[in-house]
């Protein structure tokens, strides 16, 4: 997506995404959305409720963002409202569809490199244990199972094999998830 000198996390996470076109408004207005302290992790294009626009990956909530000229459209997915997310790639392109307090949302034409890396992303972040500040008062902790396991290393090799995250990342990780068991 290019270099945008909005904010370190938005440009890192820009440069990762590769060209798209028609987000330069979108980037560059992004900080007004955030909230204190989110950070951006993913960017990518999409189309959502009749808009073509950002789709961004944070560390609190899965957002779509269009901010055109004649219309704005906001919609956040935090994370603990979302029960789960599918990605269906075709050949260059694939749906992102988020199912949350009830809802389905299907945001369309998400290149697929950057599609499959965000819902692996988004699949790590829903499948790992809360944190004791989000867990439910007097609630006890779950331990995490064999399968969940499996599943939160497979979908670390995923997001390695599709170069959404670097070995170093990798590798600081995998050592998190094996150290949870």
């Amino acid at each position: 997506m290019g270099k945008y000198n909005v904010r370190p996390d938005i440009d890192a996470a820009a440069e990762k995404a590769g060209p798209a076109l028609g987000s330069k408004r979108e980037i560059e207005h992004l900080p007004s959305v955030l909230w204190e302290g989110e950070t951006v992790d993913m960017l990518a294009t999409g189309l959502y409720g009749g808009g073509n626009g950002l789709v961004v990956l944070t560390d609190r909530r899965l957002i779509f963002f269009k901010h055109g000229m004649m219309s704005q459209k906001l919609e956040d997915f935090p994370f603990g409202r979302i029960s789960s997310v599918e990605w269906s790639g075709g050949m260059l392109m694939g749906t992102l569809t988020v199912y949350a307090s009830g809802n389905r949302a299907d945001i369309k034409s998400v290149a697929k490199a950057q599609g499959a890396a965000l819902s692996g992303q988004l699949r790590m972040r829903l499948s790992a244990p809360p944190t004791p500040a989000s867990a439910a008062p007097g609630a006890a902790p779950v331990a995490a199972g064999a399968v969940d396991v499996a599943l939160r290393l497979s979908t670390l090799d995923q997001l390695r094999a599709a170069g959404a995250i670097t070995d170093e990342e990798y590798r600081s990780r995998r050592e998190a998830i094996l150290n949870s068991i």
